[in-house]
C-alpha cells in the first residue's frame, strides 16, 4: 500500500501563485511515476502534470509555461509549481503515483486538496 498526503492548496487571486505537495510514504520503492491530477465541478479528472522516477516530465498544455512540477526521490515528494493562475485552474487537485510492481499498473490517489482561483 502506498499513502499519499497532499498540502498546499487555497484561494488565490489570478494571476498569483500556488505550491502543491505531495509526499509518499509506504511500499514506494516500485513507484516510477507521479502526478498531479485535477477535477473541476461537472468535468472529469485531466492530468495537469507528471513526473517520472528518472525526471521525465510531461504536462497538459493548458498549464504549459505556468506549472512546473519537480519531485524530491530522498523525501518521496512532489511538487506543483503554479504560476500567472487562472479561474480556469480551480479544481480539485490530486496527486497520484503509478505502482509499477503490479501488472497492470495500479493507480493510488491522494485526497485531494481545493484550489480556488478568484478573477
Amino acid at each position: 500500500q502506498v499513502q499519499l498526503v497532499e498540502s498546499g492548496g487555497g484561494l488565490v487571486q489570478a494571476g498569483g501563485s500556488l505550491r502543491l505537495s505531495c509526499k509518499a510514504s509506504g511500499k514506494i520503492f516500485s513507484i516510477n511515476t507521479m502526478g498531479w491530477y485535477r477535477q473541476a465541478p461537472g468535468k472529469q479528472r485531466e492530468l495537469v502534470a507528471s513526473i517520472t522516477r528518472d525526471g521525465i516530465t510531461n504536462y497538459a498544455n493548458s498549464v504549459k509555461g505556468r506549472f512546473t512540477i519537480s519531485g524530491d526521490n530522498a523525501q518521496n515528494t512532489v511538487y506543483l509549481q503554479m504560476n500567472s493562475l487562472k479561474p480556469e485552474d480551480t479544481a480539485v487537485y490530486y496527486c497520484n503515483a503509478e505502482d509499477w510492481g503490479t501488472y497492470p499498473p495500479y493507480d493510488y490517489w491522494g485526497q485531494g486538496t481545493q484550489v480556488t482561483v478568484s478573477s
